[in-house]
């Protein structure tokens, strides 16, 4: 973690600036800062809410023994971006997603890219 620690300085010292990656659900989080009562500054991450369903999405129905890490490796190729078909349907534990075989849930797009445009 010493390769970090530069960076995390950095980003300390910046008013504004954010921790997470582009991939990561918090990146558009609002970064909140609170001061002690000796003035040292402690930066943390807002509450974020959930975003309205994302309409362009296409349709899956989830079959048994199937988790959302892996319906995000089989459609956005990253089993870390789980949270973007969690936020999709909306739901706030992801279990809801695949806990019942059968359900229909809605898959967003890969890349950003509008129906019919998709790039492999």
């Amino acid at each position: 973690m010493a390769d970090t620690e530069p960076y995390e300085s950095a980003l300390d010292s910046i008013p504004g600036a954010h921790p997470y990656p582009r991939t990561s659900r918090y990146h558009d989080a609002e970064i909140g800062v609170h001061r002690r009562a000796d003035g040292t500054e402690v930066r943390y991450t807002k509450r974020r809410l959930l975003p309205e369903p994302d309409e362009d999405t296409e349709p899956h129905t989830v079959g048994a023994g199937e988790r959302p890490d892996l319906l995000a490796q089989r459609y956005l190729g990253d089993p870390g971006q789980w949270w973007r078909i969690a936020d999709a349907n909306p739901v706030l534990d992801p279990r809801e997603l695949t806990d019942e075989p059968g359900r229909v849930i809605g898959i967003p797009l890969a890349g950003g890219f509008p129906r019919g445009e998709r790039r492999v």
